[in-house]
């Protein structure tokens, strides 16, 4: 069997491992255990008898060899030292942080015994201030907010080492951010604090002694000036209310004293809380219903069911006033105009409004080309129950009260106001709104009262549409004395004309209505010319039978060439006019003309086309030119039709699509240089992006077509606002500079050794 000390060196080496523990630990009993044969046999003093060896022996063979000590319980033994080393870590840890939290509260009574001090110091200078005994003792600075950590203000009399106790050594580099935080003044020693407010305790030591004295707030330059800034808006808006409520008090009186050729029958206020919706009969339609209106200012709400022509009343007030003039170089509404040969109109169209016309307000058809809307009847269609209160939304907005008010600033004295036939009647397939546009008609030629302007009222939707063309209210062919349905259709727009003119024969509309169009732009080159004219006698013969006297009949000359009037129609004298319409860039031989030539047409061309159209011997006679622009391109959105090219660049293709009628197409560029240069993005810019010399061009050439067509029985320019067509829009012109500021006063008359050759402006846009 092997010795027993083989074991001894794991233990030496065990004890070696264990060196660092106190030699005064007892040791354990199993250790007391192990060790006893060891101690037994080590205390044998001398040698034992061959006989005690032999008893020996034989006990020892009968004892069972002790195990080997297992590993696990070494790693046990080792594991409950180190735990016992930790536990005596950690107890000499607590009693060295007990030390320093007994350091940090001596710290805490040091700062708070100097603060008090401080603070009754501060509290005697104040009031030794107050009474005028003492000046204020100069305080350190305080550090910027950026430099970190700073300092609390505390006055230079009451330094930190002056409490400091006897003996007591100072503390190099410390901050006493705990003892600051727990007192409220954390903000001027954390990051971003700016150390401005008074600490927690200064508040309650103020609270305590009482709030310091007032500041004066005449003393406070910022409080005054603030007050200054208040007091003088506050004057303005009352200038303003005043102002406001002391014209229309005057409109008012103006209203009521002016009684000149008028009614004299009651009229209510035309807000909606003036009558009760119980007043409206349940059944009643839309158009009777103000409650259903979205909007209803300057109409009168009153309801009533009473109809002229079978055409409604309702919304119109019982009085009027026809006094007014549109400016000094007119008569008043109640005062003979006399010949316009003499004294030709100055007018412009609302086009765009009552009858929709894409380029003019491209908004209402942004949709996509494969969904077809490209007139009014296919954005109804697809809009359907919508399509009412689409339309009446842009009824009410697109021409207010401001539009006629700034039509008559203009100097402009007449207004063309075009309309369709729905406003008056609609049929099977229509998918057109319903009369909603009539009362808006009533009340636009209402606000042309209000300012002194004459209207010309123009049909411009015929039943079947007379010419295919979009603003007609549907694109495509022209089923108005044409095709199967062109003998209804032909009935159905004198129908209309029947309605419209017994209505418009009443007393109201006897001085303000100065022109009555029968159909705007019938395209004759499509159409049966004797079928045309047959149907226009029957019209005019109608209009006059229901009374409408006064008004000059016009008809449209069907783009024929004006020396083919000569001898037609004859016999009405001066009351029946040819409207004509004066456009160059939608003839492909006169788009072509550069700057100079166009206006030099304008002048000479057109004076000689107006002049012989006005003498009997060579043209029909009484002659107005209802429709002229500014525009030099045919490059405007939708002006060609919705998805059309143009001819300016060589785009304009036509066969084969909805609204071909016979026209021609263009697929080689039409600008003055005919080449791939001729470019619309520059052609459709805005007028911030115009040179001066371009917008002397745009003026020279509408003064000269005011020139010339004041040879005839007047001029409209087409149209008072568009929403992205500059050229078009006699509005946008004036805010541009490149119309007169009044119709009246020019600066070019047509001399041409004064057109200048515009050599610095290119010729492709």
């Amino acid at each position: 069997m092997a010795p027993r000390d083989s074991g001894r060196p794991s233990r030496k080496r065990e004890s070696a491992s264990r060196n660092h523990r106190s030699s005064s630990r007892r040791p354990s009993s199993r250790e007391r255990e192990r060790a006893a044969p060891s101690t037994s046999e080590d205390s044998l003093a001398h040698p034992l008898s061959s006989a005690a060896l032999a008893q020996l022996n034989q006990l020892n063979a009968k004892k069972p060899t002790p195990e080997p000590r297992r590993e696990r319980d070494r790693d046990r033994d080792r594991d409950r030292d180190r735990d016992r080393d930790r536990d005596r870590y950690r107890e000499r840890e607590r009693d060295h942080g007990r030390e320093d939290e007994r350091e940090r509260d001596r710290e805490r009574d040091r700062t708070r015994t100097r603060e008090k001090q401080s603070r009754a110091e501060r509290r005697e200078r104040a009031i030794a201030l107050e009474r005028g005994e003492q000046r204020p003792a100069k305080t350190k600075p305080r550090r910027d907010p950026k430099d970190g950590y700073r300092g609390l203000e505390i006055p230079n009399d009451a330094g930190r080492d002056h409490h400091r106790r006897h003996g007591e050594k100072k503390r190099k580099g410390r901050v006493v951010s705990g003892a600051v935080l727990e007192e409220g003044r954390g903000a001027a020693v954390l990051r971003g604090g700016d150390g401005g407010s008074y600490s927690s305790l200064e508040k309650d030591a103020m609270m305590r002694n009482g709030p310091p004295p007032p500041v004066k707030w005449y003393n406070n330059r910022k409080k005054m000036w603030i007050l200054v800034w208040v007091g003088a808006v506050l004057l303005i808006i009352i200038i303003i209310v005043i102002a406001v409520v002391v014209s229309k008090r005057n409109s008012s009186d103006d209203d009521n004293n002016s009684n000149d050729n008028s009614s004299s029958s009651s009229g209510s206020a035309s807000g909606l809380s003036s009558i009760s919706p119980s007043s409206i009969p349940a059944d009643a339609p839309t158009w009777l219903d103000p409650f259903k209106w979205q909007d209803t200012t300057d109409f009168n709400v009153t309801y009533t069911d009473e109809m002229v022509g079978d055409l409604p009343l309702m919304g119109l007030f019982s009085t009027w006033d026809d006094s007014k003039s549109a400016n000094a170089h007119t008569p008043a509404l109640n005062k003979d105009w006399g010949p316009y040969a003499d004294r030709p109109a100055r007018g412009v169209n609302v086009g765009g409004w009552l009858s929709l016309e894409p380029f003019i307000t491209p908004s209402l058809f942004a949709y996509d080309l494969r969904q077809g809307i490209i007139d009014e009847s296919t954005l109804c269609a697809y809009l359907g129950s919508r399509c009412e209160a689409t339309l009446e939304k842009h009824y009410a907005t697109f021409v207010t009260e401001d539009t006629f008010r700034d039509i008559a600033a203009a100097g402009l004295d007449h207004v063309r106001i075009p309309f369709s036939y729905w406003a008056v009647q609609t049929y099977d397939g229509d998918a057109y709104v319903y009369r909603t546009a009539w009362r808006y008609l009533l009340r636009g030629i209402e606000w042309a009262r209000r300012y002194g302007l004459r209207v010309n009222l123009d049909l411009h939707g015929i039943p079947g549409s007379q010419n295919g063309w979009n603003h007609s209210g549907r694109q495509g062919p022209i089923n108005w004395l044409n095709g199967t349905e062109g003998t209804v259709n032909e009935q159905r727009s004198l129908d209309v004309h029947d309605r419209l003119s017994k209505f418009f024969a009443q007393d109201r509309y006897q001085n303000i209505i100065s022109h009555y169009g029968l159909a705007n732009e019938p395209k004759m080159t499509a159409l049966s010319v004797p079928a045309v004219l047959s149907w226009t006698i029957k019209a005019y013969t109608l209009v006059r039978k229901n009374g409408v006297t006064k008004p000059v009949i016009v008809f449209g000359d069907g783009f024929r060439g004006l020396g083919n009037w000569q001898g037609q129609l004859t016999g009405y004298g001066d009351t029946l006019a040819l409207d004509v319409h004066q456009y160059l860039i939608f003839n492909t031989n006169q788009i072509v003309y550069n700057h100079s030539e166009k206006i030099r047409y304008a002048c000479a061309g057109w004076t000689q086309q107006t002049q012989l159209s006005m003498n009997t011997a060579t043209g029909f006679g009484p002659t107005l030119i209802a429709e002229w622009s500014q525009a030099d391109t045919d490059c405007a959105k939708h002006l060609t039709n919705v998805g059309w090219g143009n001819r300016w660049t060589g785009t304009y293709v036509v066969s084969g699509t909805a609204g071909d009628t016979g026209g021609m197409d263009v697929t080689t560029p039409r600008c003055p240089t005919m080449d791939r240069r001729c470019d619309c993005g520059e052609a459709n810019s805005q007028p911030a992006e115009w040179s001066e010399g371009y917008k002397t061009f745009l003026k020279m050439f509408a003064e000269a077509q005011m020139a010339t067509f004041e040879k005839s029985w007047g001029w409209f320019y087409w149209v008072w606002d568009t929403e992205d067509a500059p050229q078009w829009s006699y509005k946008k012109g004036l805010a541009a500079g490149i119309l007169p500021a009044l119709a009246y006063e020019r600066d070019f008359d047509c001399d041409l050794s004064a057109i200048p050759s515009f050599s610095d402006l290119p010729e492709y846009y």
